[in-house]
């Protein structure tokens, strides 16, 4: 590929403007995971969401693993901060203790 492509991709990307190749792929790559990172944040996100939501304790006890679970992946790759998610998973298990 070109310089010339190159640019006209980055201007596409609304990135920086970059000088070397070494940095151009580092932004393609930033801007990639990026993408990676928000898709699985906002899949957690609305599964918090959907057990708040939940009113029968049966059903939230049997989501609260498996949200739990990914809270700590996430945590884990450095998606949210690990204290966000003690925090998500405290709040929770606060919530399914008190259903009736």
């Amino acid at each position: 590929m070109g310089y010339k492509k190159k640019l006209l991709e980055l201007k596409k990307l609304d990135c920086k403007m970059a000088n070397h190749k070494s940095s151009i792929k580092r932004i393609r790559q930033a801007d990639k995971k990026k993408l990676h990172n928000r898709y699985y944040a906002k899949t957690a996100r609305n599964a918090v969401r959907k057990l708040r939501t939940t009113a029968e304790k049966v059903v939230a006890t049997e989501m609260l693993p498996k949200i739990s679970a990914m809270l700590d992946k996430l945590a884990k790759r450095n998606i949210i901060h690990k204290n966000k998610a003690n925090n998500l998973k405290s709040k929770l298990t606060v919530f399914v203790n008190k259903l009736a």
